[in-house]
Order: C-alpha cells, then sequence, then structure tokens
C-alpha cells in the first residue's frame, strides 16, 4: 500500500489486459492511440512477426523480428498468448512481458480482432476486459473508410463485407461501445478501465489494508 497526490490510498493490484476490437473504420484504433497517450499506466505489447521488417521498423519497437522456426517455438511453447497468420507472414503476443507488466500492477492494451481476443480470453480468463466497438450505421461506417482515403474502392468493399462478420461477434465481449461520438465512446472506455481497475479480485493489496484497518 502506497500514499498517491493530494493524500490518495494507493492499493497493490494487479494490472488487466484491456482487449479493444471493432471493425475496420468503428474507431478502435483512435480509441487505443488516445488512451496510450492519457494514461501513462496503460502500455502496449510489441508483437513478434515473423515478417520481414521494413525500412522505416525499428526491432523491438514496432516488433520482434524472428525466424518461423523461432515463432514455431514460441507458439508450440505456450510463450503466446494469440497468434494467426496473415497472407503467409505468422504473428504473435509474447507471453511473459505482459505477464510482469500485470504483476507490476501495470495495465495492457491489445488492439485484436475477434480471433486474438477469443485466444486472449481462453488464456487469461479473469485478467481480460473486453470492448468491441460499434459504427452507429453500416452507411457511416463506410463513409469513415471512404473518408480516410487510404484504400481503392475494391479494398473498402473488402472492408466492409469483412466487418458484417466481426460484428456478429459482439456478444463475446463484455461491454460493447456504439462510436457515434468519438469524444463519448473514448469516455466510456475511460470510464471502463476506472471502474476495473477497482474490482476486488484485481486488488490484492487490500487483504493488507483491512488487516491494518481493522486492528
Amino acid at each position: 500500500m502506497a500514499t498517491g497526490q493530494m493524500g490518495a490510498i494507493e492499493v497493490a493490484r494487479r494490472g488487466l489486459m484491456l482487449v479493444i476490437s471493432s471493425p475496420s473504420g468503428a474507431g478502435k484504433s483512435t480509441i487505443a492511440r488516445t488512451l496510450l497517450e492519457k494514461d501513462r499506466n496503460i502500455g502496449i505489447s510489441v508483437s513478434v512477426t515473423t515478417r520481414e521488417r521494413r525500412q522505416s521498423e525499428i526491432e523491438g519497437v514496432h516488433y520482434h523480428f524472428v525466424s518461423k522456426r523461432e515463432f514455431e517455438r514460441l507458439r508450440d511453447s505456450d510463450s503466446l498468448l494469440e497468434w494467426a497468420e496473415v497472407h503467409g507472414n505468422f504473428y504473435g503476443t509474447p507471453r511473459e512481458p505482459v505477464e510482469r507488466a500485470m504483476s507490476d500492477g501495470r495495465d495492457m492494451l491489445f488492439d485484436v480482432d475477434w480471433q486474438g481476443a477469443q485466444q486472449m480470453q481462453d488464456k487469461m480468463g479473469a485478467d481480460i476486459v473486453s470492448i468491441f466497438i460499434l459504427p452507429p450505421t453500416m452507411a457511416e461506417l463506410q463513409s469513415r473508410l471512404h473518408r480516410r482515403a487510404e484504400d481503392t474502392e475494391e479494398v473498402i468493399q473488402t472492408r466492409l463485407a469483412n466487418s458484417r462478420a466481426e460484428i456478429a461477434h459482439w456478444r463475446e465481449y463484455d461491454y460493447v461501445i456504439i462510436n457515434d461520438d468519438l469524444n463519448n465512446a473514448f469516455d466510456a472506455v475511460q470510464s471502463i478501465v476506472k471502474a476495473e481497475r477497482l474490482r476486488r479480485d484485481r486488488r490484492h493489496g487490500l487483504f493488507d489494508f483491512v488487516n491494518d484497518l481493522v486492528k
């Protein structure tokens, strides 16, 4: 137990794993980026990948670049919390740095699809807090994809088709937020994080605090 700023009492706790998913264009990446900027107790894990490093990428910052053999060793030894194959390359989330951060009371953020969220839920159970971000309408989702001006029309239509399959998994998440206003959606995510940090089963320091309180 420690005393924080303004005399606030801080009780030791285990960190949580915040999983945010959404169809492309619904706003999860913007929300995740803003959360990382505003909350210094939230970190993001560095994934491992077998993909070749691009010139603009830094080892250990953007990814840990590994061989396919090393990736298979990590996967088969249960050292990855989740993994996927995308366009012939493998990507995964290493378990050890996440466990270490959470033991120190830090929260970890994961911007993953429903398949990654499902794998993490199976392995980490109560440590997971999952949030699914929905667009207000499919027309608005299409409009956002066009406004990004990052993809061809063919790619946009593919993303829209895929989004329906992704949205079908909304029931698998703890919280569902409709992003009709980005500020409101971000505030909702912040509120969820604040509430989940106060859960009794995450705050192991409460045992010592209460024992000292009633002595």
